[in-house]
């Protein structure tokens, strides 16, 4: 489905809101977030493959040359990205939901991102490959895909959409991914210690893979959750 028109969120940091079908009837939102660095290269988080005025749109921001996958059950538009524009792909080591396209490059902590300004944060406790990318922007802007998704509305959603993520409880500031979390989660393990080390990092803004954007009080409302899910 054609996704929104991208809003700048924070210094050269854009926020694009899209939508997908999960089965009929069941459409939701997902979101991808633009990053322009210097010299106008545009690094794609969470890609989602735009229309052609939306392709237009980011021509206009700037040259596509990176595409960041953050998450284990996302990718399904990487590889048209990637044959699109030509952009390098970069990804965690290890399995995922879609195993193509193979990433040009292989994040890890405290190696190289196609963001200069910006840190790695990977779930050490998770059952399969999931991060975080904070952009040091806007006072720090945190980037997750599944892992945190703040729902302050249902937009984007179908109706029955709107009626399963109040349900299961999606609809909550600054969440953990419900069937996420149930998903991602060891056997006899627990998540809260990679939760707790995130709330280190210096972040007031965060944007996840799904929901709305949190332009402010995110590491507050961050901690807020952190002890609703876990005490």
């Amino acid at each position: 489905y054609p996704p929104d028109p991208p809003v700048e969120i924070a210094p050269d940091v854009f926020f694009v809101h899209g939508r997908m079908r999960m089965a009929p009837g069941m459409t939701i939102n997902r979101n991808m977030v633009v990053v322009r660095s210097a010299g106008g290269e545009l690094a794609l988080l969470n890609p989602i493959r735009p229309t052609p005025d939306g392709e237009r749109e980011l021509e206009r921001l700037g040259r596509v040359a990176h595409a960041v996958r953050l998450g284990f059950y996302h990718g399904v538009d990487d590889a048209w990205t990637v044959e699109r524009f030509g952009a390098a792909f970069w990804a965690l080591e290890g399995p995922s939901d879609y195993a193509e396209p193979k990433p040009d490059h292989v994040l890890h902590e405290g190696g190289p991102l196609p963001i200069p300004d910006a840190t790695l944060f990977v779930f050490h406790e998770a059952k399969h490959p999931e991060a975080c990318l904070l952009v040091e922007r806007g006072g720090g802007l945190l980037v997750a895909c599944d892992a945190i998704q703040h729902w302050a509305s249902t937009s984007n959603c179908s109706w029955p959409a709107k009626v399963v993520t109040h349900a299961m409880g999606f609809v909550h500031a600054a969440n953990i991914g419900p069937p996420w979390r149930r998903m991602m989660t060891k056997d006899g393990g627990s998540l809260r210690p990679d939760f707790e080390r995130l709330l280190e990092l210096p972040f007031d803004r965060l944007v996840g893979a799904h929901g709305q954007p949190l332009l402010g009080g995110a590491r507050t409302a961050r901690r807020a959750t952190v002890a609703r899910v876990f005490d």
